[in-house]
């Protein structure tokens, strides 16, 4: 059964850094770009950033674009997002979900739609 697991979440101080990891079971990991998303209270889901099945492509929303760092471990079946520079603004639910992807695409979207997602890790920031 495919699945995805977050952590890393937790409170930090405006400005600080966390990482966030994204652990993955039950599939071809190597198949699948992934997208982290994310959710704050009365806000719509927000797709913050994604990378392509090998690590060489990825893409970044404009909220984040230069704070943010996605990167995959496809032999630990893992993807990372390190985030820096945080403002109270990213406060919210971080969730990472995985997208199919035929064998000749290496890339990824933000306007896929994403399948199998983990069950969010909280993110506060706040002084």
């Amino acid at each position: 059964q495919l699945q995805l697991v977050e952590s890393g979440g937790g409170l930090v101080q405006p400005g600080g850094s966390l990482r966030l990891s994204c652990a993955a079971s039950g599939f071809s990991f190597d198949s699948y770009a992934i997208g982290w998303f994310r959710q704050a209270p009365g806000k719509e889901r927000e797709g913050i950033s994604c990378i392509g099945k090998n690590g060489w492509n990825t893409n970044y929303a404009d909220s984040v674009k230069g704070r943010f760092t996605i990167s995959r471990d496809n032999a630990k079946n893992t993807v990372y997002l390190q985030m820096s520079s945080l403002k109270p603004e990213d406060t919210a639910v971080y969730y990472c979900a995985a997208y199919p992807v035929r064998s000749f695409v290496i890339g990824c979207s933000l306007l896929w739609k994403y399948v199998n997602w983990g069950q969010g890790t909280q993110v506060t920031v706040s002084s």
